[in-house]
């Protein structure tokens, strides 16, 4: 995959995954609260929205498609979860009941919790890592006397980035 492609996907996938993990994470943490203190039992679709959620968010911080993802979801998360700290200052931001009850109740638990500026500024410190903007290079065939077009195990270094690998990696 080029590299224009795979930051292409990495903005296509930064502009839809976000908003759908903080749904799943707001549906899955409002609702089994309320679930609990309303009725005393467990909501299963509740830990299955926050399951699907830890996927996709591990989908986010880790995936080889592009950094550009994880970017854009860590200044979307960080820019919901600073909003708490406005309104703790006595600047009014959010509107009375702007989402369903279980979406409100998820968004003020994660948001008054931290959690949610938590998970921002660890998808904005995943996406700062140099080797993530890298893209894949072709490797070098060895062309030895014995074996021909055979991809050489030692190789000598081929800049800095290669400066700590005793070996070559695919």
């Amino acid at each position: 995959m080029s590299n224009g492609a795979r930051h292409a996907l990495g903005v296509v996938a930064g502009l839809l995954l976000p908003p759908l993990v903080a749904a799943g994470l707001w549906f899955g943490v409002g609702d089994l609260r309320l679930q609990a203190v309303q009725a005393f039992q467990i909501s299963w679709l509740a830990l299955g929205a926050l399951a699907a959620a830890g996927i996709v968010l591990a989908f986010l911080a880790g995936s080889r498609l592009s950094p550009v993802a994880s970017l854009l979801g860590g200044l979307s998360f960080t820019a919901l979860g600073v909003v708490p700290l406005i309104e703790l200052t006595g600047v009014r931001v959010l509107a009375e009941n702007w989402l369903p009850a279980a979406l409100s109740t998820g968004f003020m638990t994660l948001a008054y919790s931290g959690l949610q500026l938590f998970l921002g500024v660890l998808l904005l410190v995943v996406s700062a890592f140099p080797s993530r903007w890298r893209s894949r290079r072709e490797p070098v065939l060895y062309e030895g006397p014995y074996e021909r077009n055979v991809a050489a195990p030692y190789l000598p270094h081929n800049g800095p980035e290669d400066a700590t690998r005793p070996m070559y990696r695919d």
